[in-house]
């Protein structure tokens, strides 16, 4: 199939480098001069501006922007409509929210232009290899871009979760439960850090990512970057929030939902930015070997968020 990229940070540049080994034709545009022309190099078509990218697209045309949630949504939504057609698809992969992601379907579907909501989740290595996406939208739409979503998902990794918004309602949901997850096992290492037995934690870490009921990718990754360092000491414990976390909480008052531990685990991450402990350091360290995230090192600010 023929797609338009539109960003290319960590998450973007491997999304198109996984399109490009599947044998889509891709079309690319970034701010960044270096970044298009490293993935040009790999088979991507650069684009200099959004005018020429869309030009580059046969009809319907389909658009991925991965651009951060917020302003930079709308600056590229508005750069790309004018030479977009009727049918034309976009597709937001970022983590907007999903309120917002509502009101610029709507927009764009008076203009006949399709908006698909596409949460993504798996970090990096899922972004290259195989991710989990939820998608949100019109269902025609959905049905036309589903062999280019699943051939960038795992097997089962994809799904139609329902109208505008819903896409990206899931993963705000999903990412809730993650801090919840993520802040249980770093208080369970902060435990075992304050024993007295001298525990390894890279061994607990191995042992309970083999068989244990709590196995599965954060206790893997909880075991990588443990072996870097088993104290962490490489880390400060200041954890930052991408926002998501927040909109459940708000979201769960607004529908009057209980969640508890969610609400909890995003409480901790503002605690956290004040003098750092064990489980905090953890959480970052996830955090870090997931998705790239910036962390600050000992005795240091956050590097980038």
């Amino acid at each position: 199939m023929n797609a338009g990229f539109v960003g290319l940070g960590k998450m973007g540049f491997n999304m198109v480098e996984h399109l490009l080994e599947l044998g889509h034709r891709v079309v690319v545009h970034d701010l960044s001069p270096d970044a298009v022309e490293a993935i040009s190099a790999k088979g991507a078509i650069p684009a200099i501006s959004l005018q020429q990218l869309v030009g580059e697209l046969e009809t319907p045309r389909i658009i991925w922007m991965m651009v951060p949630a917020g302003g930079a949504v709308d600056k590229v939504l508005d750069g790309l409509t004018p030479f977009l057609n009727r049918g034309d698809i976009v597709i937001d992969g970022g983590n907007s929210r999903y309120t917002d992601t509502v009101a610029r379907a709507e927009k764009l579907d008076r203009q006949g232009i399709n908006l698909l909501d596409v949460g993504t989740s798996g970090g990096l290595e899922g972004a290259r290899h195989g991710a989990c996406m939820m998608v949100g939208g019109n269902r025609d739409a959905y049905d036309f871009v589903e062999p280019l979503l699943a051939g960038l998902c795992v097997a089962n990794g994809c799904g139609y979760m329902g109208a505008s918004g819903s896409g990206h309602f899931v993963k705000m949901v999903h990412n809730g439960i993650e801090y919840g997850m993520m802040q249980a096992i770093g208080e369970g290492f902060d435990l075992l850090e304050s024993s007295g037995f001298g525990i390894d934690h890279e061994t607990v870490a191995r042992v309970w990512s083999n068989g244990s009921v709590i196995r599965g990718w954060l206790m893997e990754l909880a075991e990588k970057a443990l072996a870097k360092d088993g104290r962490l000491s490489y880390l400060g414990g200041a954890i930052a929030d991408s926002g998501e976390g927040r909109w459940t909480v708000e979201t769960a008052l607004e529908l009057g939902v209980s969640t508890p531990v969610i609400a909890a685990s995003v409480l901790r991450r503002f605690a956290s930015r004040r003098p750092d402990n064990f489980s905090d350091r953890l959480v970052a360290a996830l955090r870090n070997e997931f998705g790239g995230h910036g962390y600050a090192p000992a005795g240091g600010t956050e590097a980038s968020s």
